[in-house]
């Protein structure tokens, strides 16, 4: 612990040379950290030079405590894991969980190597029903993520994020194919069009099994509040969250919908008569 702290100090003096690395976790400003770092970092290494900066979002609350979620550039989120009494006090914390993990990940450990796919793919083998032959067939959901892996060798694991939720979605999901089919590339990112056409998947099954898309958001919200508190990496729960959300939410949609062309209609009848 004390030479990850060590090395953590010696990435902030060569990130952030004139702040103090002894006292940057402690800086009330670290909101300001956070961005000034990843802006550092454009400049420098031209990462994610297409996408935007640092961006809060605020869980709309009518009093404490309240929960701020913060996405950085390349897709990863996190949250405050405090308990806050204050918006400004979870903006800061969830900040202040996202620069000690952006941190963290310029250290070498962090980055894709071979040891890190080999052990990944045997991770996957044993949570799911392939077999470590599947990893060289790029047609099985193993030979997939092992592409994907051997496809962003090199990168960080921040780098790497949102291409690895793309996959756990499409895994959770059961639509593994498309990522097949646009071979993983890193262009296949999350958007409006991908979480609708999800949100349409969840709907079919929820023509099959009434009540599911419910069971699955109380899961997901679960998820979603567990991994926070704990201060990990919260993309993959929060757009679980979001799809399910946007499903149920065009479900009643066209409940209503439906339910006011049946007055309408009755009323047409009623009138007729």
């Amino acid at each position: 612990m004390d030479r990850t702290l060590e090395s953590l100090q010696y990435l902030i003096a060569q990130v952030l040379p004139h702040r103090d690395p002894a006292l940057v976790f402690k800086d009330l400003n670290v909101v300001a950290m956070l961005q000034e770092f990843w802006e550092n970092k454009q400049k420098q290494r031209a990462v994610f030079p297409s996408e935007g900066t640092v961006v809060y979002e605020s869980l709309n609350s009518p009093g404490p405590p309240f929960v701020s979620y913060v996405t950085l550039p390349g897709g990863s989120c996190f949250g405050n894991f405090q308990c806050c009494l204050s918006r400004a006090e979870a903006r800061r914390d969830a900040a202040k969980v996202a620069l000690i993990n952006s941190l963290f990940n310029e250290l070498p450990c962090r980055k894709i190597t071979k040891e890190f796919i080999m052990e990944s793919v045997q991770e996957a083998v044993s949570s799911t029903s392939g077999t470590l032959s599947d990893a060289d067939d790029p047609s099985t959901s193993i030979g997939a993520y092992h592409y994907m892996l051997e496809s962003n060798m090199g990168k960080t694991m921040l780098e790497f994020q949102e291409l690895m939720i793309v996959f756990q979605l499409l895994h959770w999901n059961g639509s593994l194919k498309a990522l097949r089919e646009t071979k993983c590339s890193r262009q296949y990112s999350l958007d409006e069009r991908m979480r609708s056409h999800m949100a349409l998947d969840w709907i079919m099954k929820e023509q099959e099994s009434p009540g599911i898309i419910s069971q699955e958001l109380q899961v997901a919200l679960r998820e979603l509040e567990e991994a926070r508190k704990a201060g990990q990496e919260l993309r993959f729960y929060k757009e679980k969250k979001e799809i399910l959300s946007l499903a149920l939410s065009q479900i009643y949609s066209d409940q209503v919908t439906s339910s006011s062309n049946d007055d309408q209609m009755g009323l047409t009848l009623s009138g007729y008569h």
